[in-house]
């Protein structure tokens, strides 16, 4: 009893610590495949507005109104040929106590994607 006492604590805080890198790693892979979907539309030629409501829409882990877009270049300058760059940041809050002192809370997860305007 006085053995489980004293590993429960750590073993729920490695669990939580768990927990916590499996969502980082999940945010990254969903924030990078809404930045590659988002990508398209602006090598396709939609405005940036569109880009934009696409890519809150398509954002499903939080809330989207958190997520910082940036689109470049903007659509008044972009042209058939150039490059096309959308940049997602979104701040997720970590729920590890003992992280928070090891790593800034929230942790800012980014993903942008480049494609060729058609």
């Amino acid at each position: 009893m006085v053995e489980m006492a004293l590993i429960l604590p750590l073993l729920l805080l490695l669990l939580a610590g768990i927990i916590d890198l499996g969502r980082v790693l999940y945010t990254t892979s969903h924030l990078h495949q809404t930045s590659q979907e988002a990508v398209r539309l602006g090598g396709l030629g939609k405005t940036d507005e569109e880009i934009q409501q696409f890519t809150k829409n398509h954002f499903q882990l939080g809330d989207s109104a958190l997520l910082q877009i940036e689109i470049t270049p903007t659509d008044d300058v972009r042209k058939s040929g150039e490059y096309v760059k959308v940049s997602i940041d979104y701040p997720l809050e970590m729920i590890t106590p003992i992280l928070n002192k090891v790593i800034p809370n929230p942790v800012t997860i980014h993903a942008d994607s480049t494609i060729r305007v058609e």
